[in-house]
């Protein structure tokens, strides 16, 4: 049991030790690290299993400051070594679930893409961030992402900048968990 325990601790620990990274420093981040990141990141959950999800990659510098500019000019994403736009698709969630999979799981299903992509990142020791603030038709234009798709959020990832690992507070959580009812 305490081998359990061990193991538990340290996966939480480096769940605990990850955070938004928006400086890096020069050096590859290989095409197969970038297939084991996606390989586990789609390991993620989604209602029924659909998986309605696509993953963009782009690593040229003109593409990676066009998203940069559509993304409401964070400039830092340019400097990443390769950005992972994260696609939805409505109609695979809308097949079995109507309205409601086309609106709500296929964005809780990207999510938790996402989610499980930047742990995958920082398993591998990269840094990376969720950037879910950007204009959705231009990166659609940018990328010719087909019209039946929608990005939901763009992960640049690159080497770590030293001393750019700055944790940010999270609420305590006796603020955050509710029993049983309101």
């Amino acid at each position: 049991m305490r081998r359990c325990f061990d193991l538990t601790n340290k996966f939480n620990e480096k769940i605990r030790s990850r955070s938004s990274i928006r400086e890096f420093a020069s050096g590859e981040v290989s095409d197969d690290m970038v297939r084991e990141i996606i390989e586990t990141g789609i390991r993620a959950p989604s209602a029924g299993n659909r998986q309605p999800w696509r993953i963009v990659t782009a690593r040229s510098k003109d593409t990676k400051l066009a998203l940069a500019r559509a993304s409401y000019n964070q400039a830092f994403m340019a400097d990443a070594n390769i950005i992972l736009v994260v696609c939805a698709v409505p109609s695979e969630s809308a097949e079995r679930y109507g309205a409601r999979g086309e609106t709500l799981y296929v964005i809780q299903d990207t999510a938790a893409l996402t989610t499980t992509i930047l742990l995958a990142v920082h398993n591998l020791n990269l840094g990376a961030c969720w950037i879910g603030a950007f204009d959705e038709a231009e990166v659609s234009r940018i990328l010719n992402i087909p019209r039946e798709m929608r990005p939901v959020s763009m992960i640049p990832i690159g080497q770590i900048e030293t001393g750019s690992q700055g944790r940010r507070p999270r609420k305590p959580v006796a603020d955050i968990i509710i029993s049983e009812s309101f």
